[in-house]
């Protein structure tokens, strides 16, 4: 054993002196190289952890949301829907919900106004979100003025600036009192946005939902795990703009790396002759080439994968992140969670590192077994 590992050894010093005496060729490739990975690898890390955020931002969502369809469109839910829920086995906690959309044609952006209903709020005062509260200047004990969709002006002031922490879902967030958020959208009590379920036991979810569809035929439920697809869908669809663009990229290096692993220059045919006329066996001579490819491959994946993590989890993805997480004006700022999936990592190593080594072994073998005089003449 001990024999073997020395006999690796010399080969891999002597692989590194004669990647060193092509320096500039091997340079070049191992740049071209390292860009792909980190290309690769920058895409599939920001997504994964967008996928990671979202799943932990819905871990608190209710199982099941009940809308209410009239015409095809969101509508509010009338009184006692509420009470006829409660009649279904399986619904552990109901909640009507208040919450809507306004424009603010002062920054020309979208806030969500939602009542919570963990905490009371003081009637003229508002909680904001710090997206809200940085695109209009805002701070703790200022007023503000909305003019409601009916045409009445509304003053509130800024009892407290929700947490950075939260931003990712709270950026464009307003939370209002239940009383100011009825006169302000002209909601009759009673009436909801729609209702969030909560249920016992979650193998009952879709069976809660199939009941929900027979009890309003005129409403719809959404699934916690439906919201969660269409997350995935999402991301998967931007990451897939991202590779699509770098597609030609790929290919060029494709071609670029079965040029350089599927012929050999007249120096290396020289090298391989030289080595095979003093003693060195066919085995020898490709497991050398084999530890060139496989040095060079291996240290372009581990400085890509890199340059990487730090670009995605360090740098925020700088390069990447108008694509993957898409535009707004009150575009939240949050850092992502540095995570690592082992899968990905294992698909990256073998389609960036296994192809190449193993291309580099046909035309070598070609050359190792014939005769050292016919391969140094050429």
């Amino acid at each position: 054993m001990n024999t073997w590992i020395e006999k690796q050894k010399y080969l891999i010093d002597f692989t590194l002196s004669s990647l060193a005496r092509r320096k500039a060729k091997n340079l070049g490739l191992l740049l071209v190289y390292t860009l792909i990975v980190f290309l690769l690898a920058s895409v599939m890390l920001f997504t994964h952890a967008l996928r990671q955020a979202a799943a932990e931002v819905l871990v608190g969502a209710p199982e099941v949301i009940l809308q209410r369809m009239v015409a095809g469109r969101h509508d509010l839910i009338p009184p006692g829907y509420l009470e006829r829920i409660g009649r279904i086995r399986g619904v552990q906690h109901k909640e009507g919900r208040l919450w809507g959309y306004y424009y603010d044609p002062v920054v020309k952006a979208n806030y969500t106004f939602m009542v919570p209903g963990n905490q009371d709020i003081a009637a003229g005062t508002l909680l904001v979100g710090a997206g809200m509260a940085r695109a209009r200047g805002l701070a703790v004990g200022n007023l503000i003025s909305f003019r409601s969709y009916s045409g009445k002006l509304f003053s509130f002031t800024i009892a407290r600036i929700l947490p950075h922490d939260s931003e990712l879902v709270s950026a464009d967030l307003v939370l209002i009192s239940e009383a100011d958020f009825r006169s302000f959208f002209a909601i009759a009590p009673g009436y909801f946005t729609d209702i969030a379920l909560s249920v016992a036991n979650p193998l009952e979810v879709r069976n809660v939902a199939a009941k929900l569809s027979q009890q309003f035929p005129d409403s719809r439920p959404i699934l916690r795990e439906e919201i969660l697809r269409t997350y995935e869908s999402i991301f998967n669809w931007r990451e897939g703009i991202v590779l699509a663009l770098a597609s030609l990229a790929i290919l060029a290096f494709a071609i670029f790396a079965w040029e350089k692993a599927s012929g050999l220059s007249a120096d290396e045919k020289r090298e391989i002759g030289i080595l095979k006329a003093i003693g060195w066996e066919t085995g020898d001579v490709l497991k050398m080439k084999f530890w060139e490819g496989a040095l060079v491959s291996l240290a372009a994946f581990l400085i890509g994968y890199l340059a990487a993590y730090l670009h995605v989890f360090r740098f925020s993805s700088s390069l990447f992140a108008p694509v993957l997480k898409g535009w707004a004006v009150l575009y939240p700022r949050f850092e992502l969670s540095p995570v690592i999936d082992g899968f990905q990592v294992a698909t990256l190593f073998f389609f960036t590192v296994f192809p190449y080594a193993a291309a580099t072994l046909v035309p070598i073998w070609r050359a190792a077994i014939a005769d050292p005089d016919a391969v140094m003449r050429g």
